[in-house]
């Protein structure tokens, strides 16, 4: 189940929803496709995000994935959708490794 994560986890995880598994968070951080399309600014904030993620994972034992969002027929879909298949093999991780 996915969850939104509380707001202090947005300021300091930069993490927007999260999936637990066993006493553990894998969390999602959520752009627009703009994100990776405008070069600057995604190296700025994915140096930003690489510590914040990186202090999650020690806190909380699960990796955090970006999710890039577009608009197609008014519609929200997964851009980057190789990212699914990324965290269930994370998820499966967290099962197996207690």
């Amino acid at each position: 189940e996915i969850k939104p994560a509380p707001d202090e986890w947005d300021r300091v995880y930069n993490v927007d929803f999260y999936i637990e598994v066993n006493n553990k968070f894998i969390g999602i951080q959520i752009k627009p496709s703009t994100f990776e399309h405008a070069p600057d600014y995604e190296r700025k904030w994915r140096e930003i995000y690489k510590e914040s993620h990186k202090k999650f994972t020690e806190n909380f034992g699960g990796r955090v994935f970006i999710i890039l969002s577009v608009k197609k027929d008014n519609k929200k879909e997964i851009l980057n959708k190789e990212v699914i298949e990324e965290i269930r093999k994370e998820i499966e991780f967290l099962k197996k490794n207690l």
